[in-house]
């Protein structure tokens, strides 16, 4: 992880994306467009980050619907969905988005530039130069 040096409310901001999933941070990037303001390159990572992976949370969630109705196959978002009971009732698929959107707000509310395989990769290539 690489650190940087973010203002107070760059932090704040970019860890509010996260968890809006890129809500705030898309309305913040309409707000500096309009009063012509320079979104610095930690809080346009993180921004991006959010809003590309709310993406492909909802893109898996079409590929599950859309695997429900194939049989055989449908027994995949079954038992990727199936509450666990020792982890707050929560499903292998809650489970893995609830820890990636925790681990990405809280690090990019310390100051880091949260990674993430492949994602951060795309954003990295995309976003920062």
């Amino acid at each position: 992880m690489q650190t940087s040096n973010p203002f107070p409310i760059e932090k704040i901001l970019s860890a509010l994306s996260y968890i809006t999933a890129g809500g705030v941070g898309f309305v913040w990037l309409i707000i500096a467009a309009v009063t012509k303001k320079i979104v610095r390159p930690f809080l346009m990572y993180h921004i991006m980050q959010s809003i590309f992976i709310s993406i492909l949370f909802f893109l898996l969630q079409v590929f599950f619907e859309l695997l429900e109705k194939i049989p055989l196959l449908n027994l995949i978002p079954y038992l990727l969905n199936m509450p666990i009971n020792f982890v707050l009732e929560l499903s292998l698929m809650q489970l893995c988005t609830t820890a990636i959107i925790l681990y990405a707000t809280i690090t990019s509310f310390i100051g880091y530039y949260t990674y993430i395989p492949w994602i951060s990769d795309i954003i990295n290539g995309n976003v920062r130069r």
